[in-house]
């Protein structure tokens, strides 16, 4: 080892030049990471493969600008130097730095860091004044010569750079060792990789743009680093991300910081930044620092709705004034691609004398304009196109950035669903073969079969247990499936055993290989309206894991010994399984039985009459028995105060040529909240188990309590009805909404949950070392502790609890787990990574049914369409928010349009445009014209008519157009699908009635299919059911002998715990 000086000159606090000596030590044997070393390195972990024609070593400057370029996995055999690794540090910042790390780690990538200036003969001391960028090159140029001759000149070695006079003076000096432009290795070694040549020409022309900017400022300078942190730490400045509101994309931003970030002890809310000034070049997305206004130039949020895609008004109407600030610096930029679309010819020309450089718009309103330099600008017209932003200058209006890649023409499905997928950050690549190598064999010829190994090792419940799964019809990917049977009666009584078993994928991907990292990257199977990009490959996911019917599968199995009476729980057993699926069933299916109606069970269709119906019998036992554990479990949640919260769940039924045929609203039936309650109780158990025995580095996901705030819109909507909503707790919350029941329009009730559900903050996975126990709590479940265990065909953090699981078991059975786990700081980096894939995920989902939605009105002739029902919700200053029912569509509908011109209803209730007033009301709106005051109220049913409003640079929009002020049909009755009464005590006279009116009518009906009169029921009996036994009379006077009733001793109608009639957290997402 040699000691030596590396002398560095830094910048101080103040702005002084300063110059640090630091001791620098040299060592022999520093790893080279190369299969082909001849000198026995220690080359632990990631080695460079012998099976490439050359080692390519790239510069500093190639490194910094061309990274794009170098991240194309057919360019193998990569030396990253250190010299070029610190220069990225220095001169890109952390984020470049990260990706680079994540690049070397990566070892889906060949390549590999080779610390240079460590090793005694490849480094190379700085010259007295040699400028920093030829030192750079002459390190590299050198550790690339190290390279050759430490491998003994076994394979050629390429360095590659912009520098044109370091080609000229090391090209030629040592034998093996090349030296070579980007543009020129390119061409010479991958011709054919087109993406390449294309993205070097875009990133060279936008660094020769770079230079020619103008000198006039348009923005103030951020301030420095330093001076930003003592700002953070003094209170002066406060950080936080920004968020750019999508409806007001040019004037209206918001910064959400992080509580613990926040030393302002008078802020409690978010920080508007009004105008693109204010904004200071920060991007959606952006960790910045801002600077609080003073109090007289507060703003409130904008009322109004926005009046058109890309249309703003700078004075509207605003809330009460709220924190107003300026960006004084940007602490991390978070850019990503962006989607953009080319401007049309004319545009084009006028955008400058040089017209290479064209204003491209970004499919994301939230995003400005992009400068880019191209030749392609008239090829590429109405093309949508792959951009990254490079720079924002503070004498430049727009962002600098360079294609990257042409998805396709604007407005082609599949053009629109890769936008979709880019502008969430979600990258899908077909599995590679190495990763398909690593997959079991299967096929319909040879099926996959079990390892009589495993059989030893696992509990088979092959012949002991009826398990049976319920899932979508067509389901592929079968995570779960469950069981219940009686067990020999204990000392405390009878006693069941309930069962959750889920696909044992642990098993088949095992952490650190190909499939487990592309598992991880990937971090959940994405769906979209009309496809899905699944997690894992198609043998694991619909094959080998999925617990088909029929067949022997491996699981990860709870179960429970319960008290068939109370349900207590007795003992809980974890563990690996073995076993067979003997009923693959579907919801409507599941629910049939359960109803007693004829349902086909394919299963069962070839056996003989009578064991057909025994085994019919006994799966329709074991639905009931699993249906009356769920409402128990549901009923110990209630008492916690999970809530019931209703989303709007909408399906795009396709044909065989994947064309829109219909909005389908999801049903909800009770075998969906039967599944749920049980998934929920097995993840409860497992994240006990697992916290408990790993109190540090568990995986568990939490809801935190939403922000009061946030409920001020539902609060203000009921009030409006008379109801009061309490959100000092989620069991107050769940006791409001409960009662908030209106009995002439159920519509009501749905729509204050969407609103709850709208407040609610997002359920989150975290790592129980980076948190405190306090925070463990999931707030819309009502549960201490809680994980996801359930899906691991499906999600990764599933696949870690499952692993977390079973290093639980090896431990208490006194074996070691075959591998550490994951560090507290590990642990929270990939829950943090998950988080925001999940996020991704549900915001390409949600995309992706807007723009099918968008297509299946888009073929109506508008003025023809058939007009639909509209409920009012919300109340803004030019009009109102409805929400449609019959297509689970929420949607603008405007009262004053640009012109000024405001509805007026005519007498028959059809709406016209007039010039006149609009007065906001907390809980109406009214118009005013020479004609008269027309009101409109919360909840109030409307008639609309959905057409689609294109747009080439964004996504088509739907448009809502007022027709009437009355209800296109009659409110849709309840739901009649059978469901169990609420809890004792819990139900409402209204309820009563319901329930007393239902059941005679079913009695009716009953005694006339008896008889066989069902068919001659007058019309007016069929349509209203008010026949003449039991009269209307009748009916209320056995209501009001109910209503003279103890509620308690009512309840015990119908039995149970009410599961509500709104769809709740499924597991899978809660």
């Amino acid at each position: 080892m040699i000691k030596t000086e590396k002398v560095l000159h830094l910048k101080s606090s103040r702005g002084r030049k300063v110059r640090v000596v630091r001791e620098h030590y040299l060592r022999e044997l520093v790893p080279c990471y190369s299969s082909l070393c001849q000198a026995e390195c220690a080359n632990e972990g990631k080695v460079l493969s012998a099976d490439v024609t050359h080692y390519v070593v790239p510069d500093a400057g190639v490194t910094r600008d061309f990274m794009e370029i170098l991240e194309f996995r057919e360019i193998q055999g990569l030396v990253f130097t250190q010299t070029a690794c610190q220069a990225v540090q220095h001169s890109r910042g952390r984020r470049q730095y990260n990706r680079l790390r994540s690049l070397l780690k990566d070892p889906r990538h060949d390549c590999v860091l080779f610390a240079n200036e460590f090793q005694e003969y490849s480094y190379c001391p700085r010259e007295k004044g040699e400028p920093q960028d030829k030192w750079q090159t002459r390190c590299v140029y050198q550790a690339a010569v190290w390279y050759h001759d430490h491998l003994a000149g076994l394979k050629p070695v390429v360095m590659i750079t912009e520098d044109q006079g370091a080609v000229a003076e090391y090209s030629s000096l040592n034998c093996g060792v090349y030296v070579l432009s980007t543009l020129e290795y390119l061409r010479t070694f991958w011709p054919e990789l087109q993406a390449a040549h294309e993205l070097y020409g875009s990133i060279a022309q936008a660094l020769r743009e770079r230079g020619n900017e103008g000198t006039e400022r348009e923005f103030a300078e951020h301030l420095p680093a330093e001076v930003l942190e003592a700002g953070i730490k003094s209170g002066r400045y406060t950080q936080g991300t920004l968020n750019v509101n999508k409806h007001r994309a040019q004037h209206e931003a918001f910064v959400r910081f992080d509580g613990s970030s926040n030393k302002n002890s008078e802020l409690d809310s978010d920080v508007l930044v009004w105008g693109g000034k204010n904004r200071n070049r920060a991007v959606h997305g952006d960790m910045v620092a801002v600077e609080l206004l003073p109090k007289g130039e507060w703003r409130g949020r904008t009322t109004a709705l926005t009046e058109g895609q890309g249309e703003e008004k700078g004075e509207e109407s605003q809330g009460q004034p709220m924190p107003t600030g300026r960006v004084v610096g940007i602490l991390q930029r978070n850019w990503r691609d962006y989607v953009v679309t080319f401007p049309p010819r004319e545009e084009t020309q006028s955008q400058g004398r040089n017209s290479l450089r064209i204003l491209a718009t970004p499919w994301d309103q939230r995003i400005p304009k992009i400068r880019i330099s191209t030749h392609q600008a008239d090829t590429l017209q109405d093309h949508r196109v792959i951009v990254r932003l490079d720079s924002w200058d503070s004498t430049s209006l727009y962002p600098n950035g360079h294609s990257v890649r042409v998805l396709g023409r604007a407005g082609e499905l599949e053009t629109e669903v890769q936008t979709i997928l880019i502008e969430n950050c979600i990258h899908i690549a077909p599995f590679s073969e190495a990763q398909l190598r690593e997959m079991p064999a299967s096929s319909p010829e040879r099926p996959w079969t079990v390892d009589p190994a495993e059989v030893v090792t696992r509990r088979d419940l092959r012949d002991t247990h009826l398990v049976f799964s319920i899932d979508p019809r067509g389901c592929e990917d079968v995570d779960d499936t469950l069981s219940v049977r009686s067990l020999p009666p204990g000392p405390q009584g009878p006693r069941l055993e309930l069962g959750v078993h889920i696909a044992d994928v642990t098993h088949f991907v095992k952490e650190g290989t190909l499939t487990d990292l592309e598992a991880r990257a990937r971090a959940t199977t994405y769906y979209l309206a009309d496809r899905r990009y699944d997690m894992l490959p198609a043998v694991l996911s619909a094959d080998v894991c999925s617990l088909l019917g029929g067949v022997d599968r491996y699981a990860m199995s709870v179960m429970w010994d319960l008290d068939a009476q109370t349900l207590q729980v007795n003992r809980v057993w974890y563990g690996r399984t073995l076993i067979r699926s003997s009923y693959q069933l579907y919801y409507e299916q599941a629910q049939a039985l359960l109803n007693g109606e004829e349902a086909e069970v394919p299963e069962l269709a070839q056996l003989p009459p009578e064991e057909r119906d025994h085994k019919l019998s006994h799966l329709i036992e074991a639905l009931e028995t699993l249906t009356q554990v769920a409402r128990h479990l549901r009923a110990q949640r209630d008492q916690g105060g999970a809530l019931e919260l209703e989303g709007v769940e909408v399906r795009a039924q396709l044909d065989e040529d994947k064309n829109i045929t219909a909005l389908v609203p999801r049903q909800p039936l009770e075998v969906h909240e039967t599944v749920a309650e049980c998934m929920i109780y097995a993840n409860h158990w497992v994240a006990r188990k697992i916290q408990e025995r790993f109190p540090q580095q568990a995986l568990l996901r939490h809801h935190p309590p939403p922000r009061q705030e946030f409920f001020t819109q539902l609060q203000d909507s009921a009030r409006a009805l008379g109801f009061t909503i309490d959100t000092r707790s989620n069991k107050a919350l769940a006791d409001s909404l409960d009662q908030a029941v209106d009995p002439q329009d159920p519509l009501v009730n749905r729509l204050l949950r969407v609103m709850a559900t709208q407040a609610m903050s997002n359920a989150l996975y975290f790592s129980t070392g980076a948190c405190p126990v306090d925070q463990y709590y999931h707030y819309g479940l009502a549960l201490d502790r809680y994980t996801h265990f359930t899906s691991p065909i499906r999600r990764y953090a599933d696949v870690i609890v499952h692993r977390l699981l079973t290093a639980a078991i090896a431990v208490e059975e006194g074996a070691r787990p075959a591998k550490a786990s994951a560090s507290n700081k590990e642990l929270e980096e990939m829950a943090q990574h998950i988080n925001n894939k999940n996020r991704a995920a549900q915001h390409a989902q949600k995309v992706s049914m807007e723009l099918f939605q968008c297509l299946y009105f888009r073929d109506k002739d508008p003025e023809t369409a058939e007009c639909c029902d509209a409920v009012i919700y919300a109340i803004r200053t030019n009009g109102v928010l409805v929400f449609i029912p019959q297509y689970g569509l929420k949607g603008a509908l405007y009262l004053r349009n640009r012109e000024g011109q405001v509805v007026r209803v005519s007498q028959d209730g059809r709406c016209v445009w007039e010039a006149g007033s609009l007065q906001r009301s907390l809980d109406h709106v009214s118009t005013t014209t020479a004609s008269g005051t027309s009101t409109f109220r919360l909840f109030q049913h409307v008639t609309v008519r959905v057409s689609v409003q294109t747009s080439r640079c964004h996504a088509d929009t739907l448009h809502l157009e007022l027709v009437s002020n009355r209800a296109h049909r009659a409110p849709e009755p309840p739901d009649r699908t059978p469901r169990a009464a609420p809890p004792q005590g819990t139900r409402g006279r209204s309820q009563l009635v319901q329930e007393v009116v239902r059941q005679a009518e079913e009695a009716l009906l009953q005694a006339e299919e008896k008889k066989g009169r069902v068919s001659e029921l007058s019309k007016e009996e069929r349509e209203f059911r008010q026949s003449k036994t039991p009269n209307l009379y009748s009916l209320l006077e056995e209501v009001r002998e109910q209503a003279l009733l103890d509620l308690t001793a009512c309840g015990a109608v119908g039995g149970g715990p009410d599961l509500g009639t709104a769809a709740r957290p499924c597991a899978t997402s809660a």
